[in-house]
């Protein structure tokens, strides 16, 4: 699996957040881990009160940020946030929390149908060890575009990992 390398812009999310072992009740790829419920609570969220969210980004897709903890080797305790994307930030609604993430290069790694589920882990930290980059930042993320149709249809989805990267 060899990504693309991109440089991005600074990039200002809005969406809702979770600290702790998502997986402590649930593994895996599902809606009953803290990870699944987290989107539940956002996508409800925006369906009652979505249009409080100003200047959304047009035709963006949705983020799940992954923000590593100190501890996080030992506890299995990390940081999920979910949200989207918006141009700048004004009047955020109050129950919304705010991540600004800075300009930086990015290793893309696109996963098609059961690689999503799969552990890419393992292949992302070859690819650095090959690679002569390292980790920029303690974070990653998932992009979600139209090309993710669901876990239901997860054969024909495809997802984007952005790793921040540097030489």
């Amino acid at each position: 699996m060899e990504p693309q390398l991109i440089d991005k812009d600074q990039i200002i999310l809005v969406g809702f957040s979770f600290f702790g072992d998502p997986f402590k009740f649930s593994g895996g790829w599902t809606e009953e881990n803290e990870i699944g419920r987290l989107w539940q609570r956002f996508m409800a969220y925006l369906q009652e009160a979505g249009e409080q969210v100003r200047h959304i980004k047009a035709g963006r897709g949705w983020y799940e940020l992954h923000i590593d903890h100190p501890e996080m080797e030992r506890t299995g305790e990390f940081e999920v946030f979910v949200g989207l994307e918006v141009e700048r930030l004004e009047d955020v609604p109050v129950r919304l929390s705010i991540k600004i993430l800075p300009p930086t290069k990015y290793a893309v790694f696109t996963l098609v149908g059961q690689q999503i589920v799969a552990d890419w882990s393992k292949e992302m930290t070859d690819w650095l060890t090959r690679s002569g980059y390292q980790r920029a930042y303690a974070y990653g993320f998932q992009y979600y575009d139209e090309r993710f149709k669901s876990m239901q249809q997860l054969d024909e989805s495809v997802l984007d990992l952005y790793m921040p990267v540097r030489k």
